[in-house]
């Protein structure tokens, strides 16, 4: 008999037995290691997936680290938004990742300016799109099926508000011809910390054909300061004037530096 009542106890819901069963996590983390096989381009990804039904239409952000971060970074915001109902896919540029903090310490100001040309600037913004495509692609269709196509939002902080720029419409004129990279599948963008377009004086003219709705976030105490480069926030207060699109808000922080909106401590 009492074999039979301890056998009873164990099938019983913790609940009945007067403890607490662990609470369901809100969000997934999974980690995507893709190739770009047009590029021969590395793209990892993290994408932060909330607990919802499989039915449920699903918003997504899709956002682009600043230079010397990855995947692994802003996981607050990742686990923020997906818990409250918006998946959030982590994209990591190889040519401006963490890979710069690494090797000789002598070579990091060469390696953050050769991460810093135009060339990866572009490469940015198409390991952004290709990171989309996979997303929404027959393969993951687990995911992509349930993500709500009229709600994609480009994101990024500091180099990644760049790419996020460009990815919804932001232009520069070389040579005479205009190198855009608009994808118009995102309708909204979180912009942080955006410094300005390398080389360029006029930020109306390269933002002009931004339409979507934007968000900038900064803070009185923004700057960026490597050798032979500054910008502070009156560079991120510029980039917000110059979108000429009249959904656009501005939120500023009081204090606070340029990394204070990543994973870092201390800042």
């Amino acid at each position: 008999m009492n074999t039979m009542l301890l056998m009873a106890a164990l099938s019983l819901p913790r609940a009945a037995l007067g403890e607490q069963a662990p609470e369901a996590s809100p969000y997934r983390v999974i980690d995507f290691d893709w190739t770009d096989p047009a590029r021969s381009r590395a793209v990892p990804a993290r994408l932060y997936w909330p607990a919802v039904a499989a039915t449920t239409p699903v918003p997504l952000v899709v956002f682009s680290h600043g230079i010397g971060g990855s995947r692994n970074g802003y996981s607050y915001l990742g686990k923020h938004w997906s818990a409250h109902g918006v998946a959030s896919l982590h994209v990591q540029h190889v040519g401006s990742d963490a890979a710069l903090w690494r090797g000789n310490p002598f070579g990091v100001v060469d390696r953050l300016q050769t991460a810093a040309r135009e060339s990866e600037a572009l490469a940015r913004v198409a390991d952004v799109s290709f990171a989309l495509d996979r997303l929404l692609s027959r393969e993951f269709s687990g995911f992509g099926m349930v993500v709500n196509r009229r709600r994609i939002v480009a994101a990024g902080h500091s180099y990644g508000a760049n790419t996020s720029l460009l990815a919804i419409g932001a232009e520069v004129i070389r040579d005479g011809q205009a190198i855009h990279c608009l994808d118009p599948r995102f309708s909204a963008a979180v912009v942080i910390s955006a410094p300005p377009f390398y080389g360029e004086q006029n930020p109306a003219a390269i933002l002009a054909k931004i339409s979507v709705p934007t968000i900038h976030v900064t803070s009185t105490h923004d700057v960026i300061r490597i050798p032979g480069y500054y910008s502070g926030l009156e560079d991120r207060l510029a980039v917000f004037d110059a979108i000429a699109a009249p959904r656009k808000l501005l939120a500023v922080f009081e204090g606070g530096s340029h990394s204070m909106f990543t994973d870092r401590r201390n800042t």
